[in-house]
């Protein structure tokens, strides 16, 4: 895949992670914020094509199609569920 297809990638799967989570997201709004929930999604697209590979069920991220789409908004949900965990956790401490 392309960087514009990361990007892309990234984006659709950020932002629809970002709606599925509750709560406060990060990065805020404005620029930052869609750079964040871009980084989000490109991250969840590496971890959920990790996944697959691991779990024997896929063959990972290779080509832009629904399949990275949706490997990239399973592992962008997971990161935002580890990340508002560990805020969780740090701001009762």
């Amino acid at each position: 895949m392309g960087i514009l297809a990361w990007l892309l990638v990234g984006l659709i799967g950020g932002v629809i992670a970002k709606m599925l989570v509750p709560g406060d997201d990060p990065g805020g709004g404005g620029i930052l914020g869609i750079v964040v929930t871009i980084l989000i999604g490109i991250a969840g697209a590496l971890l959920g094509g990790f996944l697959a590979v691991a779990m024997d069920i896929g063959n990972g991220v290779d080509d832009f199609d629904i399949g990275t789409i949706f490997l990239s908004i399973v592992g962008a949900v997971l990161i935002l569920v580890a990340y508002k965990a560990i805020v969780r956790n740090t701001a009762h401490a």
